[in-house]
This record gives C-alpha cells, structure tokens and sequence, in this order.
C-alpha cells in the first residue's frame, strides 16, 4: 500500500481508502460524507478543501495539520470503521492488515450504513416471504428465510449505532419465528425450537417486549406437537400477562386463541371456548394484521382456529365452523387449508361420514404434499 494503480503516491490512509477502497475522487466522497452526515444525524460536516488538506497530511502552505474537530473526526470514524487518528497517517506507517481485519472492517462499513429506509426493505423483503410461505409452503420460502436471518445476524453483529441495533434485533426476532414456524410444519421440531429460542433471544435485544412474548407465545406450538399441553397453555397464559397494557388488539386477540388452541390439545372445553371468544371479543371488526410483531388473524383466520378447537375436543359444530371458514378463506393461504381440510377429516370421522372424510382427506393429503408439510401428513397418516 503506498501506491495507486495510477501511479499517484498516496499520502495518507484516507486517501487510500477513498480512492483505492471506495473508488470514489475526493468530490464524490466529499458528496457522500454530506448526506451520511445528514441521515444519520451527524454534526460534523467535510468540504472539498478540507478533505483535500486531511488526505494530504497538511494544512494550508504545508504547515502541520493539528488536529481534527471532535465532529469531524467521529464522522470519518463512522464511515470507515477506524480510529481518525489512524486515517491521517502515512499509508506506509500502517500495519498491514490480515484478511480478518479486513473483512472486519467491511462488515462494521456495510453495518453502518443501515439506516431507517434499510430496515423497511429489510421488512419488506421478510412479507414477500412471508407470502410464498403462506402460499408455496415452507419447502420454498424456508431457505428464503434462513439466508435472510443471516444476512440480519451479521448487519445486527457489526452495528455501533444504539437504535439501529435495536431495529435489527426486532427483525431477526420476527425472521426466526417465521423459521420456526416453517422448522415446525416440515415436521423438524427440535429446529423449531432452536429458531424460536433465537428469536426470543433477538427480541430481548431490541428493547421491545411484545417481540419476546410474540416468540415465546410461538414456542408453545412446538409443546402443543410435544403433547406437552399443560406446560404450552402455562407458556401461553403467561404471554397474556406480560402483554395487557399498551399492547395492539390483534395481538392480544392471537394470544387469546392461542392459549384456546393450547386449552382445547389439553381437553379444557369450556375453558378453551372461553378463550375463544375473549380473542372474538377483542379482534377489530376490520381484522387487521397486527404491525410489528406481525401476526395475521381476521375473522376466517379465528373461525379456521376455533373450528380446529372444536375438532380437537369432538364437538359436532366443528363441522359447520370449519365448512364456512372454508368457503371463506383466502386461497393463497395453503397451509391454512392444509390445516383446516384435515380438521374436517377428523369432524366427519367423528360423525360417521366416510365420503366426506375421503374427500377432503384427498385434498389434504395433495396439498401437504405440494407445500412439504410433514406436520399435516403425520395428522392425516394418524387419522386415517
């Protein structure tokens, strides 16, 4: 380092840094460190003339430098990922780097570029997954996910900034609930578990409790497919408590079926109807999703859960509940046909109607098939 590949001798580290590691002329980067200035609320500011004195190790008529204002120096800070005491010197002084360092020095670039329009597309990439999940199932969108957790895992490791930090950690918490969920329904429940055990530990990071209880409300679902009913419908109780005040209604209306769904896996009948109606109670007439932490639940979605309730616990009603639901429901959404085609399966089996159980067994089975839902087929295989 020392050189250029245009022959022009570099005087200091920032220099070499703008014009051989940025690829930028002094203009361009004098541009750029304006408008990182300005989006990440930065005060110190840097003009051309003064970047051309910084990168030439001297100031005005060659006399020595001094030292750079506190405001100036945390912005080349930010934007390089080194100490400005380092950027001043000869590149010649400087210890070469290992490749660790380098990639290091990258990643804490990269990471500190992350801003609020970065962390919305990075949401918006997560509900484009979310929609091929809920429409080509897991077998497609898992992989979608995982790589998305771990581009999220090395932008959260590498950023300084407090808030953004915060952002990223209720995003990760968000993708691996989504992991988990897709882990679970592939029928790979100790991986559920893992992911769910990551997101909680994500939402503890970004300061926003309903990212945990959210996580941890999901984790029940693996218990539910344990047989552990008792101790999901503990985990689920709990997630209501920590969730009352100052929490979004359509939050708190899936909580309230969840722990229904819990209640009825344990045989509770009239404690898990209760539940369902507190959770109709509570959603709003528009059944909006919840922002953030998202979960989707309007009133087919409820109908979907109570029916599966009902099913579990034997009532003949399931099948009215369920029937209508399905006439209802969105078709994109696969696996909740999946899912509501085999509680069917089990509500006409109860009642003693073969053709009817054949005939949704049918689409069930084709449909689990088509999304890789292992979880369905084992509900059908035991069935039937």
């Amino acid at each position: 380092m020392g050189t250029s590949d245009s022959g022009r001798q570099e005087r200091t580290v920032l220099e070499h840094e703008i014009r051989e590691v940025r690829r930028q002329t002094l203009q361009e980067f004098a541009d750029y460190a304006e408008r990182f200035a300005r989006q990440h609320g930065e005060p110190g500011t840097l003009s051309l003339r003064h970047l051309e004195r910084l990168v030439a190790g001297r100031g005005p008529n060659g006399r020595p430098l001094g030292s750079l204002r506190p405001a100036t120096a945390r912005l080349l800070e930010r934007i390089f990922g080194m100490p400005a005491s380092e950027l001043l010197l000869p590149p010649t002084s400087r210890a070469i780097p290992d490749d660790g360092e380098i990639e290091l020095r990258a990643r804490l670039r990269t990471a500190a570029r992350v801003d609020k329009q970065v962390v919305d597309l990075l949401y918006e990439q997560l509900s484009g997954i979310r929609r091929l999940d809920r429409q080509l199932g897991a077998v497609v969108a898992h992989e979608e996910a995982t790589m998305k957790a771990n581009q999220v895992t090395g932008l959260l490791r590498h950023s300084l900034n407090p808030t953004q930090r915060e952002h990223l950690a209720g995003l990760l918490s968000e993708i691996y609930t989504l992991a988990g969920w897709q882990a679970l329904d592939a029928g790979q429940v100790s991986a559920a578990w893992q992911f769910y055990e990551r997101a909680r530990a994500a939402a503890r990071e970004s300061g926003n409790e309903l990212f945990e209880v959210h996580a941890a409300a999901e984790q029940a679902f693996v218990l539910i497919d344990l047989g552990e009913t008792a101790q999901a419908a503990e985990l689920l109780h709990t997630a209501q408590d920590q969730a009352r005040a100052g929490t979004p209604r359509p939050l708190r209306a899936w909580l309230a079926a969840a722990y229904g769904e819990a209640l009825a896996a344990g045989g509770q009948r009239t404690a898990s109807l209760r539940a369902f109606d507190s959770s109709a109670a509570l959603l709003p007439a528009s059944g909006t999703d919840a922002d953030r932490p998202y979960v989707a639940l309007n009133a087919v979605h409820l109908a979907r859960w109570r029916g599966h309730a009902l099913a579990r616990i034997g009532e003949l009603e399931a099948i009215e509940v369920l029937t209508s639901a399905l006439d209802r429901l969105d078709p994109t959404f696969a696996r909740a046909e999946t899912g509501l085609r085999v509680d069917l399966v089990s509500a006409f089996m109860a009642r003693g109607e073969p053709e009817q159980v054949s005939h949704h067994a049918k689409h069930a089975r084709a449909l689990a098939a088509e999304i890789g839902s292992v979880r369905q087929q084992r509900r059908l295989s035991r069935l039937t």
